[in-house]
């Protein structure tokens, strides 16, 4: 297991564990620190669960945030950053060295497709796809401007609210399905959802989306390491690493709350 505060660099490629930084900003130095302690709690989660650390990848969430506070906390030793937004994420990512790998975690409309895919070469991950239209819309337009094959994620709303968007968890598997035999330019890569917003039936949603993990890893045939669950924020990452989570999704507890435009 890693240890940050001794300034060790890991080198697995899923969590991008920090080094000690030179930072100069009060900001900076609040952010890098913020996720020095972020790995530590993802280690000690990993530890009581006895699962390893390195199989759980923290992707830093920076919504609204600029991108001199991204820079910092690339500079820092992390590569894996997530965006909500179409407009945010390609406005921000010609601006930032080539190596960070992105995912792209909000709601996908098919015809911010194309601008996402052309605006970030070094996108990674779409974790959004929630009906065939979109997995349908991915595929092609990869296949159009010759990228690589693109990781998805199926999102699945395990927990029934209508706010949520996401597949319910009875069609996940046909929606996986759709993803791995008719889109050649995706690859099928795991589930994820968001727990619900008081943490009280979190842990349902939690089991929910790995029983619906076993479904799909059963009906494509491949081994559940295969198949990723992205599940877990900054109010309830550990509990989703302790219930099987690889793949949680940091924002305010890194960065601070988010900063959105006031209303006039």
């Amino acid at each position: 297991m890693n240890n940050l505060e001794n300034e060790e660099k890991p080198t697995n490629e899923q969590s991008g564990h920090v080094a000690e930084p030179a930072m100069a900003s009060a900001a900076a130095m609040d952010g890098v620190a913020a996720l020095r302690s972020v790995f530590q709690r993802v280690n000690q989660a990993a530890e009581k669960a006895g699962r390893a650390s390195d199989r759980v990848r923290v992707v830093a969430v920076s919504k609204t945030k600029p991108v001199s506070l991204i820079r910092q906390v690339y500079d820092a030793g992390h590569r894996s950053f997530g965006e909500n937004y179409v407009q945010e994420i390609i406005e921000k990512a010609p601006q930032l060295p080539e190596d960070i790998e992105w995912h792209f975690i909000g709601n996908l409309q098919s015809n911010k497709v194309k601008p996402l895919l052309t605006g970030v070469p070094n996108l990674v991950m779409v974790e959004s796809v929630d009906d065939e239209k979109i997995a349908n819309t991915l595929d092609r337009v990869v296949g159009n401007i010759g990228r690589k094959p693109l990781k998805v994620l199926v999102q699945v709303n395990t927990s029934g609210e209508e706010s949520k968007f996401g597949m319910e968890p009875s069609g996940c598997v046909g929606l996986a399905k759709h993803v791995k035999e008719a889109c050649s330019n995706l690859e099928f890569s795991g589930l994820m959802t968001i727990g619900m917003a008081d943490y009280t039936s979190t842990p349902e949603n939690f089991k929910m989306l790995a029983k619906c993990r076993s479904e799909v890893c059963e009906e494509l045939g491949i081994p559940e390491e295969q198949c990723e669950l992205s599940m877990g924020m900054s109010g309830d990452f550990e509990l989703a690493i302790e219930l099987g989570s690889t793949n949680v999704r940091i924002g305010s507890t890194i960065f601070g709350a988010r900063e959105y435009p006031k209303k006039k």
